[in-house]
């Protein structure tokens, strides 16, 4: 191996001074037992150090770590769609990307002491209203007044709901409809499909009262969350069961308070029917002729071998989905 640089330099120094004090040195001098190897040893460190020198300068530099992967972040949670119960049929559906949908919003009534309060503040965007009835429509008017809400009804009971006072620039076309239609809403973000019920529907009060269209109810489907099927006001009817067909329904809102519609007996059968996950009952306690409870309808849930799972909601409070 062929050594170059200061250290290769330095050792050739150091052999041939060797070299001139033993041999050279010998012939000319004769023998040399006390020579001074002083300078020879200093040049030996030094040829020992640049040698060093050397040698650790040719080593190749090492090669950088490579850099850590970056933290993967985790995604934002996704947001719920959430269900808050007013008393009697009042809901407010909040979508995933924070779009309100009122029902039947009858804020004021009875069993809502906040009721006031929840009128004056609610947020809407969408108003759905089953059908004509005062209990129904309830804080309607004032409402989308306050917050431009649009109202979504069937055709004929949209047209009573504006003379009585909803601003008719809210209602038309894109949110009237009538039974077994399904309109897009809140660009593409819910659908909300026009189902039958068995009951009445006027709009008004005394000499203003006037015809308010066929009662109903709705299936409102929420892209990336449930689908709920509102019966409104009704008695259990056997095509119920056609809910069931087009829509798979997540959670049921039932009204059971008997008298003015079905019981938590016919209630249950009307779940048997519609097959939801989950059923909430609405519409009882809000006058006394209302009697049925959510306690009798888990019992006739057992009964009629109904799979759902009872949610009694409290008033006011949410509930995510």
């Amino acid at each position: 191996m062929t050594m170059s640089g200061p250290g290769a330099r330095a050792l050739r120094q150091f052999r041939q001074a060797w070299w001139d004090s033993e041999f050279v040195g010998s012939t000319s001098r004769g023998p040399h037992p006390q020579c001074d190897l002083s300078p020879m040893k200093q040049l030996l460190s030094f040829a020992l150090l640049a040698l060093a020198t050397t040698t650790a300068a040719a080593q190749p530099a090492p090669k950088p770590a490579p850099p850590a992967p970056p933290v993967k972040q985790a995604p934002p949670a996704a947001q719920k769609a959430s269900l808050t119960w007013f008393g009697h049929s009042a809901f407010r559906i909040e979508t995933p990307s924070g779009k309100t949908i009122l029902v039947d919003p009858w804020l004021t009534n009875p069993s809502n002491p906040k009721g006031k309060d929840d009128a004056a503040a609610v947020k809407a965007d969408l108003i759905l209203v089953t059908h004509g009835h005062s209990d129904h429509v309830g804080d309607s008017v004032q409402i989308a007044k306050r917050t431009k809400a649009k109202l979504v009804a069937t055709f004929d009971l949209g047209a009573a709901i504006v003379t009585s006072g909803f601003p008719k620039e809210q209602y038309g076309m894109d949110t009237g409809g009538n039974t077994g239609g399904t309109l897009s809403l809140l660009d593409g973000e819910v659908s909300v499909t026009f189902v039958p019920a068995v009951h009445s529907s006027t709009v008004g009060e005394g000499a203003k009262t006037m015809a308010g269209g066929s009662p109903g109810g709705f299936v409102i489907a929420i892209k990336n969350g449930p689908t709920l099927y509102h019966t409104g006001d009704t008695d259990v009817f056997a095509d119920m069961a056609l809910v069931a067909k087009f829509s798979k329904i997540d959670v049921m809102l039932a009204c059971i308070g008997g008298h003015f519609t079905m019981d938590p007996v016919r209630a249950a059968e009307a779940v048997r029917l519609v097959k939801p996950k989950q059923v909430v009952p609405m519409h009882y306690g809000t006058f006394p002729p209302l009697k049925g409870t959510p306690a009798e309808l888990g019992a006739s849930l057992k009964k009629a071998g109904a799979g759902a799972k009872l949610l009694q909601l409290e008033i006011g409070k949410p509930v995510s989905l």
